[in-house]
């Protein structure tokens, strides 16, 4: 496969997620997977083979309205191997409130794919899951100099 054959995978699991886990085919997202495939994602911890992946998937967006990724700002890098990763930016709604990436605290994450024979055999997500913004009294420098706690800093 070819750099951008595995760019083009990912980014049909991205878009399937903004499209509630329904891919541009009109397939499930875990078509997308190998059948031994692995996510992580934080406080879910790691999911081995589709139906582990599958109730992560259904935990994760059972708390998740609507979510839309900024595919404008996404970073590849790309390695010339089936390992890649993809820096980027979302907004949506928890069950607990919106997020946008630069004006909450989620938002901005980083996924690491292995995409070989063109499935999805590992993706770990690195994010902070607290989309609504409501773990920040463990966080001191959040509220340092009479900071509101809830607009990231920067």
């Amino acid at each position: 496969m070819t750099d951008e054959q595995r760019k083009s995978i990912a980014l049909e699991y991205l878009k399937a997620f903004d499209n509630k886990g329904v891919t541009s085919s009109g397939g499930g997202i875990l078509d997308l997977f190998a059948d031994d495939a692995q996510v992580f994602f934080p406080k879910w911890g790691l999911a081995t083979g589709k139906k582990q992946i599958g109730q992560l998937f259904t935990d994760f967006g059972g708390l998740i309205k609507s979510i839309l990724h900024d595919y404008a700002t996404f970073n590849w890098i790309m390695t010339g191997t089936d390992t890649f990763a993809c820096e980027g930016a979302s907004a949506g709604v928890h069950r607990d409130g919106a997020w946008r990436a630069g004006v909450t605290h989620a938002g901005r994450w980083c996924d690491v794919f292995e995409v070989r024979d063109f499935l999805i055999q590992r993706c770990f997500i690195y994010l902070d899951p607290d989309y609504a913004g409501l773990d920040t009294s463990r966080y001191p420098w959040l509220s340092a100099g009479d900071r509101d706690p809830s607009k990231p800093m920067g």
